[in-house]
């Protein structure tokens, strides 16, 4: 793969995660969010990731041009959070004997 193909692959993966990012850019930057959006374009000059900051509810954008890397780091909030997790919980307090018990959701933090 091209360099600019692994970073296509990479952004696709940082907008699918349900957790912080912190994307490096080229001149050293870093700055660490929520990907809620993207566009692409035809080119890394014309596609770009928007994001709300952590500690900050203003959305900002950056192009794709403009990123040297990325990492994921922090936790997805949707991990282990799913149906079948709760459905599994359910039948092992149902099994433990346990009585009037239903499906809630577990904390966000």
């Amino acid at each position: 793969m091209t360099p600019e193909q692994d970073l296509r692959a990479d952004l696709e993966k940082a907008f699918d995660y349900r957790g912080d990012v912190t994307i490096t850019k080229k001149d050293g930057a870093t700055v660490e969010g929520y990907i809620f959006d993207r566009h692409v374009g035809s080119g890394l000059g014309d596609s770009y990731v928007r994001l709300i900051p952590k500690n900050d509810q203003a959305r900002i954008s950056v192009a794709w041009s403009e990123i040297a890397g990325l990492s994921f780091s922090g936790r997805d909030m949707a991990a282990g959070k799913s149906w079948e997790t709760w459905v599994r919980n359910y039948m092992e307090r149902k099994a433990a004997g346990e009585k009037d018990i239903g499906l809630h959701p577990e904390a966000l933090d």
